[in-house]
């Protein structure tokens, strides 16, 4: 499934943050580490400024879809993506973190 297929939705708390911070476009990002013992690659979610957004477009080929925030951002990466996106604030314990559901390696 691409990208523009899919329905992107933000959770209200994270809606009031964008507004509160003045922030609209979200990339999702790939981190992967190697070590000898163990691999790990894992999805994490960033905001972006506009010509930032647009470097990650132009040179780094990523996907985009705007919605009535702002825009999405994908990384060029064997993804699964469900029908739904949904972007949220993930709590743990004291500590607060951009999150998506709906994205996976």
């Amino acid at each position: 499934m691409k990208l523009s297929d899919c329905t992107i939705r933000y959770s209200e708390e994270l809606l009031s943050e964008m507004r509160r911070k003045g922030k609209k476009n979200l990339s999702i990002e790939v981190a992967a580490t190697n070590h000898s013992d163990l691999e790990v690659t894992e999805l994490y979610v960033r905001y972006v400024k506009d010509d930032f957004a647009d470097y990650l477009v132009e040179k780094k080929n990523y996907s985009r879809v705007t919605t009535e925030v702002g825009q999405v951002l994908l990384p060029q990466y064997r993804l699964f993506l469900d029908d739904t996106i949904t972007f949220y604030i993930k709590k743990t314990w004291i500590f607060r973190s951009l999150a998506v559901d709906g994205v996976r390696l």
